[in-house]
């Protein structure tokens, strides 16, 4: 990759040049979940984003020179509440919470971040960051908690583009006799009887949500790092609040340089919503359909623009699949050149540009049926393997099937239909091979017969 990278700032709310603080030293952090419950689709889709920022950004500077931090929040009021609920502990809720999340982030093929800090393991770092912002004269303790004064920030709203008073107004601000202001945000809270808590100058409690991303953010990267991720609904109040803390304590001209937000997700054209019973988590999409498939029907839109989540969708982004895994299937040879074709990179170049590079698969794998070449098959690869897709043996893809499905022949099954079939048409006995096919087909298996003998996939 020789050419500049593009990306989209929210800060200032446009396209630059990233240059690196340090090029041989690339910081990124993107907000992780908050493990309270299983993972929606809107929140698997910065995980699809951000690791294709982080494929890039590797390919781009070396593996070994950019650092991925994304953190688990495991301690916060919604965990506190779902444990009560379950009747169960909150570390025994968010063991169970984050396995599931890892094995949603290996079904879509998310890489692992370099590091994956957790809140309730830094907590030490939080209390001497709120002991800095007291120092610094932006916090201020009352009655066993701590908040950040938003009046004495003079910047803040820069992310949002708004003024306090418009931030105010079209949020849901917390109201608590504590405060002094309205807009002012804990940064320390007492714990109440039964619930998880740590000792601290001000009492027994647990922090804020926004200061652990400011903290962990410091510990691995330092006061300023290159890239902060995640969803545009929480550039306000999450981001602002992050930034505020981060420079009231470290300093103007630190924290993240650039920031980076994907859109809103909906579902047929709605807002999801479990009132509405359009409410979709990731491990039941598993049930149904295979993890490439989400993944590229994620990655079929425009990181910065909203995503509407459709049955059409999906069935587009198998379909596309099929097509590239018969390609690469209709050519019998390995490939051993690692590196992605220059047209295909231009594309994720600029600001992850997906929907670009997808039109561009679309022609490799097109090439490729035309000429057989073993470079037209390593483009094809290579290219699927920046986008985390073409991960699998096209044989495997085409067998595959979901966990929901109830097919009545295993493979070995199909393959014996299949011998048989070929011993009848050897004996000239078509109507017996035909009889087969159409016996398979009922079945949802598809036979393709080739040059090289007979494939079959189930549709």
């Amino acid at each position: 990759m020789n050419k500049d990278i593009f990306l989209s700032n929210s800060f200032g709310n446009k396209k630059e040049k990233f240059v690196p603080i340090n090029k041989n030293k690339v910081g990124m952090y993107v907000c992780g979940p908050t493990v309270y419950d299983d993972s929606h689709i809107g929140n698997a889709r910065p995980l699809v984003v951000f690791d294709i920022l982080f494929r890039v950004l590797k390919c781009k500077f070396g593996d070994k020179t950019v650092t991925y931090v994304r953190n688990i929040t495991d301690i916060d009021d919604k965990i506190i509440q779902s444990s009560n609920e379950n009747n169960i502990s909150t570390e025994e809720l968010t063991n169970k919470i984050i396995k599931n999340f890892h094995d949603d982030c290996a079904y879509l093929n998310c890489e692992n971040p370099t590091f994956e800090p957790k809140a309730t393991e830094n907590i030490s770092s939080m209390i001497e960051m709120i002991n800095q912002l007291l120092r610094n004269g932006y916090a201020y303790p009352n009655n066993q908690h701590v908040y950040f004064e938003v009046k004495k920030f003079k910047d803040y709203g820069k992310l949002s583009n708004k003024n306090l008073e418009e931030l105010i107004a079209g949020s849901r601000v917390e109201v608590s006799e504590n405060k002094k202001n309205p807009e002012d945000f804990v940064l320390w809270k007492p714990s109440k009887d039964k619930e998880p808590y740590w000792e601290s100058p001000w009492g027994k409690g647990r922090p804020g949500w926004h200061l652990e991303c400011s903290v962990m953010s410091k510990k691995y990267l330092g006061d300023k790092f290159d890239i902060h991720g995640g969803g545009r609904d929480l550039i306000f109040p999450h981001h602002e609040n992050e930034i505020a803390q981060s420079l009231c304590a470290n300093g103007s001209g630190t924290f993240a340089q650039i920031w980076m937000h994907n859109g809103y997700l909906m579902v047929e054209g709605e807002k999801m919503s479990k009132s509405l019973g359009n409410f979709i988590t990731v491990r039941e999409l598993l049930e149904q359909h295979h993890g490439e498939t989400i993944r590229l029907c994620m990655l079929m839109t425009h990181y910065r623009q909203p995503l509407n989540w459709t049955a059409k969708g999906l069935a587009q982004a198998k379909e596309s699949l099929d097509r590239w895994y018969g390609a690469l299937r209709s050519v019998d040879f390995e490939c051993e050149n690692f590196t992605p074709a220059a047209n295909f990179t231009d594309a994720l170049l600029d600001d992850l540009n997906t929907p670009l590079g997808i039109s561009v698969i679309h022609e490799m794998a097109g090439r490729l049926n035309k000429s057989g070449s073993i470079d037209d098959k390593a483009d094809l690869l290579n290219a699927g393997n920046l986008m985390g897709l073409l991960q699998l043996n096209p044989d495997d893809w085409f067998k595959w099937q979901p966990e929901c499905a109830n097919f009545h022949l295993t493979d070995r099954q199909i393959n014996d239909l299949i011998n048989q079939r070929d011993e009848a048409r050897d004996q000239k006995d078509f109507v017996a091979a035909d009889n087969i096919r159409t016996e398979l087909a009922v079945q949802g298996i598809l036979l393709e017969d080739g040059p090289n003998g007979t494939t079959w996939k189930r549709t």
